[in-house]
């Protein structure tokens, strides 16, 4: 006889919560439409949604509005973020502020917008295109902003600035004055 080690069960992982998505939404657009920021050359279609980081990563396309939303798939892994508060999630190509949902079909979420209103687009192709290029860009470091710098300020100086640069000039061994000379040229 041999002694059996009991494992717990694994995690039930989340299944892909495309149709959950889709259902909910195509329910809204019902009420919606005719709504002037509403376009309806669009559908209601959840775009590209696959695992990431224990989670469903993934575009969601509303004649309406267009967001990345992220979904518990391993619920040990899920962080909640209360309704409406924000959370910072990093990407290779930079933080994005997504903020807390939560909806009776949908469950909790977090949503960063992307677009609102969709206007811009004239076709349910072009705004599933745009949502997959959106979802791609965020994993591609070279997408991810340079760190900005202060600039130098090159203009002239006024008459505080030169006042102020020649009382901390003359603690230096200046005397007290700019290029050896007490003469500050203020026009």
């Amino acid at each position: 006889m041999t002694d059996a080690v009991l494992q717990p069960p694994a995690p039930a992982l989340l299944p892909d919560p495309s149709p959950r998505l889709n259902d909910a939404f195509r329910e809204v657009a019902k009420r919606m439409q005719g709504l002037g920021f509403v376009n309806p050359a669009l559908e209601v279609e959840a775009v590209a949604f696959e695992p990431w980081q224990g989670h469903w990563l993934g575009v969601m396309v509303t004649p309406w509005f267009m967001n990345l939303v992220l979904l518990p798939r391993d619920r040990r892994l899920w962080q909640t973020v209360p309704v409406r508060a924000k959370r910072k999630l990093h990407f290779p190509a930079g933080s994005y502020e997504f903020i807390g949902s939560d909806d009776p079909v949908i469950g909790e979420h977090q949503t960063c917008s992307l677009f609102s209103p969709m206007h811009e687009f004239e076709d349910h192709a072009a705004a599933r295109l745009v949502a997959r290029l959106a979802r791609e860009a965020l994993f591609d470091a070279a997408n991810a902003e340079a760190p900005e710098y202060p600039r130098a300020d090159l203009s002239p100086a006024t008459q505080a600035d030169a006042a102020a640069q020649e009382v901390a000039l003359g603690n230096r061994g200046c005397g007290g004055r700019i290029g050896g000379s007490s003469h500050v040229d203020r026009r």
